[in-house]
C-alpha cells in the first residue's frame, strides 16, 4: 500500500458505501480539516489532502473499480495525483455556493439588474362600491424610467463602457489561502459597466421620481382587507431592471344600516309592539333599494328573516349571499294615561302568565329552585 492509508478508512466508510455516503463523509471531515480553518497546521493540511485524494478516487466509478482490484498500485508509483493533484476540486464540487458564502468566496458572475420594489396603496371605498364593484383613479408617486436617457443612465449620444477594474466581469478576484476568492467590484457595483457621461436629468440613475395616475378596477364582492395586485406598477428597477408590483389594499367604510358577514348582509329592523303582535307588511332597506317584507303576528324581538339573493356576490361571481333582517321590537315609552289604562286592561284580559316565553322561563325556574 506504499504507506498510504486505505481510502475507505480515510473517509470512515465501508467498502459498500455509495457515492452519496462518501460525499457526506467527505464533507463533514473536509470542513474540519480545511487549511483555511486550521492556518499553519501542517497535520490538518496533510489530512485534508488525504481526504481529497480518497474522495476523488471513491466517487469516480472507474478509479474506484481499479482501486478495489489493485489498491494504490493501480495508479502507478504511489498517488494517482502526481504531477498535478488538485486537492480542492472535490471540496468545491460538493460545497459550491455554500462554500463560497462560508469563506467569503463564490463563483464569478455579473450581478443582474435589480427588480424594483413592490408598493402598497390603501384605497378607501364605500360599502356599496365594495358590494357592486367600481373603478377608481389613484395617484402613485414612484420612480420611472428617465425620459431623457430612456433608462440607460448615460447622457444622450453616449453609452456605457466596460468597467476597467473588473473588465466587465462585475467581480474582482484575489487569492485567499488555497482558493481564488471573488468579490463584487467596488467601482461598477457588480454591473460590469460604468457610465462615463451620466445623464444630467437623472444623474446616471436611469430613473426619476414621478406622480403616476392609474385606473384601478374594483371587482364586485371585495371585502375589507382585500388586496388587488397590479403587475409591473411598482417601482422601476435600477439600471433598467424590471418593475415591481403594486398592491392595492381595500378599506371599506362602515355603513349606517348594514353589517357584512361573509356574503351575507345583516340589517337590524325596528318594529313596533303593535306590528310584532298583530303582524304587518313593512318596507325593508336593501343594497338595491327598499323591498316589502311581511312580519307575521306574534313576532318576537330578535327573530331573523331572510331575503334571498339580497346579499353580496363573491368576487368570482359564483354565488351570492342573502340579507338577514333581524327584528327588534321597540317597547313604547312616554305613554299617555289612556294608553297605560288600555295596556293594563290588555294584561288583565289575557293574563301575563299565559305568554309562551315567560311561561316557559318561569316553569324552568320552578323546576330548578322549587
Amino acid at each position: 500500500m506504499n504507506g498510504k492509508k486505505d481510502y475507505y478508512e480515510v473517509l470512515g466508510v465501508d467498502r459498500n458505501a455509495g457515492e452519496e455516503e462518501c460525499k457526506k463523509a467527505y464533507r463533514k471531515l473536509a470542513l474540519k480539516y480545511h487549511p483555511d480553518r486550521n492556518p499553519g497546521d501542517k497535520q490538518a493540511e496533510e489530512k485534508f489532502k488525504e481526504l481529497s485524494e480518497a474522495y476523488q478516487v471513491l466517487t469516480d466509478p472507474e478509479k474506484r473499480a481499479q482501486y478495489n482490484q489493485f489498491g494504490h498500485a493501480a495508479f502507478g508509483n504511489g498517488s494517482p495525483f502526481q504531477g498535478g493533484f488538485d486537492f480542492t476540486s472535490g471540496f468545491e464540487d460538493i460545497f459550491g455556493d455554500i462554500f463560497g458564502e462560508f469563506f467569503g468566496a463564490g463563483p464569478s458572475r455579473r450581478r443582474g439588474r435589480a427588480r424594483g420594489d413592490d408598493l402598497r396603496y390603501n384605497l378607501e371605498i364605500s360599502f356599496e362600491e365594495a358590494a357592486f364593484g367600481t373603478e377608481k383613479k389613484i395617484k402613485i408617486p414612484r420612480h420611472g424610467a428617465c425620459d431623457e436617457c430612456h433608462g440607460s443612465g448615460s447622457k444622450p449620444g453616449t453609452s456605457t463602457k466596460s468597467c476597467p477594474t473588473c473588465h466587465g466581469r462585475g467581480q474582482v478576484s484575489f487569492q485567499q489561502g488555497f482558493f481564488t476568492v471573488s468579490r463584487t467590484c467596488s467601482q461598477c457595483h457588480g454591473q460590469g459597466t460604468i457610465i462615463p457621461d451620466p445623464c444630467a436629468a437623472c444623474s446616471g440613475a436611469g430613473r426619476v421620481r414621478k406622480l403616476y395616475t392609474l385606473s384601478v378596477k374594483i371587482p364586485a364582492g371585495v371585502d375589507n382587507g382585500s388586496r388587488l395586485k397590479l403587475r409591473n406598477e411598482g417601482e422601476t428597477g435600477a439600471s433598467g431592471g424590471p418593475a415591481g408590483d403594486l398592491y392595492v389594499v381595500i378599506q371599506v367604510q362602515p355603513h349606517p344600516l348594514f353589517v357584512r358577514e361573509g356574503l351575507h348582509i345583516i340589517c337590524d329592523m325596528p318594529i313596533s309592539f303593535v306590528q310584532a303582535a298583530l303582524g304587518a307588511e313593512i318596507d325593508v332597506p336593501t343594497l338595491e333599494g327598499k323591498v316589502k317584507m311581511k312580519i307575521p303576528s306574534g313576532t318576537q324581538s330578535g327573530k331573523v328573516f331572510r331575503l334571498k339573493g339580497k346579499g353580496v356576490r363573491d368576487v368570482h361571481g359564483y354565488q351570492q349571499g342573502d340579507q338577514l333582517v333581524r327584528a327588534t321590537v321597540e317597547t313604547p315609552t312616554h305613554l299617555t294615561a289612556r294608553q297605560k289604562e288600555l295596556l293594563k286592561e290588555f294584561a288583565a284580559h289575557g293574563g301575563e302568565d299565559i305568554h309562551p316565553l315567560s311561561k316557559g322561563f318561569f316553569e324552568k325556574v320552578r323546576q330548578l329552585f322549587g
